[in-house]
């Protein structure tokens, strides 16, 4: 009767592999496991023998486990020219390679491999990346547990399901997978952007390089400026100028204040005219203005509006939260002349006048008040975004809280 049962690849490679009479065929050195199936399973053997290695098809062998140790048997050796496309080599290409733990969201190394033998094959099912799956590398595990057993301490161990990791680090291996990181576009951005900077530069452009535009453009926005350059370095001129346009203004005009002016006025150029010339006007803000960090992302209203008509436009335009923490009433030129919540435009009657319900008591700041000043603004009066003016009161923007306080820790940051 077929007995299923898992084993590590530390336990098997390096041994001897037998035939069917028991006599000694030659050493493994390492396993073979194709990814093009939904569960990655082992197609073939590297073996050891004599003094050359070859590549045995998997089909003939079977796998017992005798007095705990598992031993691979062959009925007939059937060779192989080379390995089929989208398989990797466990030892060689995965061992010690980082992968990303996908529901932990964090760059792990691989210390074991685990595999299940099944009646339909053998799978890789998990991956080890605790201590004790590195002590049974170096064949020290057994002998550190019984030692730390007399203190009642166990060596913490940690696996994880293969189909919850993806592999990142087998590019320097020379391998490419046909479904490399499809399984990176379920983080949030935010996460993405954490492991990204975790990991070394070429590692950081294979991967970023591989996300779709409107995903890169959103962990450009999330990463720390110096990873930021290094990702973009690996970008061509127009690659770049196309995800600056799919960011906001501001964000974009942060990245291209970092770069030498011949690089940024180079970008700029191949941006389309309405996107750089925005950024443009914001570059020439101060850093310590309050419109270098004012995003030109905002909702603003004519006056002569009804409730009915500002609900059918949110709806259509579909916009960022931030962008509607409040909504801007303006005249014909554009002058800021009130603000209006959300709130008082929900529970309203459709045909209501937008001025009846405005708020023309509005906090709002010049764009070239300094920075500090919105930090007090915000907290006193309890705002989430604070509207932007120049001069003649001609709405130019909104500072929303994250900026604020993004700014504050970038500012902290330079100090030390």
């Amino acid at each position: 009767m077929f007995k299923e049962t898992t084993f590590y690849l530390s336990r098997v490679i390096g041994k001897k592999v037998f035939n069917t009479s028991g006599d000694v065929i030659g050493t493994l050195c390492d396993i073979a496991v194709n990814f093009e199936v939904t569960k990655p399973q082992v197609s073939a053997l590297v073996l050891k023998c004599g003094s050359k290695e070859v590549i045995a098809d998997y089909v003939n062998f079977i796998i017992i486990e005798e007095k705990g140790q598992f031993i691979f048997k062959c009925v007939e050796i059937l060779t192989l020219q080379s390995l089929a496309e989208n398989t990797l080599l466990l030892k060689k290409h995965v061992l010690d390679r980082q992968l990303v733990d996908i529901n932990g969201r964090k760059l792990v190394r691989v210390n074991d491999l685990r595999l299940a033998v099944m009646s339909t094959g053998t799978f890789l099912i998990a991956v080890d990346v605790g201590f004790e799956g590195l002590m049974r590398r170096i064949g020290i595990a057994k002998i550190i547990k019984d030692f730390l057993g007399f203190f009642h301490v166990k060596i913490p161990g940690k696996l994880i399901l293969w189909h919850e990791v993806e592999t990142i680090d087998i590019g320097h291996a020379g391998i490419k997978l046909s479904k490399a990181y499809s399984k990176l576009e379920t983080l949030h951005v935010s996460d993405l952007a954490d492991i990204l900077e975790d990991m070394d530069n070429k590692m950081q452009a294979e991967v970023f390089s591989s996300l779709d535009d409107e995903k890169a453009a959103d962990v450009l926005e999330e990463l720390e400026t110096e990873t930021q350059l290094t990702v973009l370095e690996s970008l061509s001129a127009e690659k770049i100028a196309d995800l600056l346009e799919m960011m906001p203004a501001d964000e974009a005009a942060d990245i291209l204040d970092e770069m030498g002016e011949e690089k940024a006025e180079e970008l700029l150029s191949k941006m389309e005219s309405d996107a750089s010339e925005e950024v443009r006007e914001l570059m020439e803000y101060e850093d310590n203005e309050v419109g270098s960090i004012m995003t030109t992302d905002y909702i603003a209203y004519k006056i002569s509006m009804s409730v009915n008509e500002i609900i059918k436009e949110i709806r259509r335009l579909k916009p960022e939260s931030s962008s509607i923490y409040y909504l801007y009433i303006v005249d014909d030129q554009d002058h800021l002349k009130a603000t209006v919540s959300l709130r008082d435009l929900i529970v309203s009657s459709p045909e209501t006048k937008i001025e009846e319900i405005m708020n023309t008591k509005m906090i709002y700041v010049y764009d070239t008040d300094d920075i500090e000043s919105i930090g007090e603004i915000i907290s006193k009066y309890n705002l989430l975004a604070v509207p932007v003016v120049d001069k003649n009161m001609e709405l130019l923007g909104m500072v929303v809280i994250d900026d604020i306080v993004y700014n504050l820790l970038r500012a902290r940051r330079r100090r030390i």
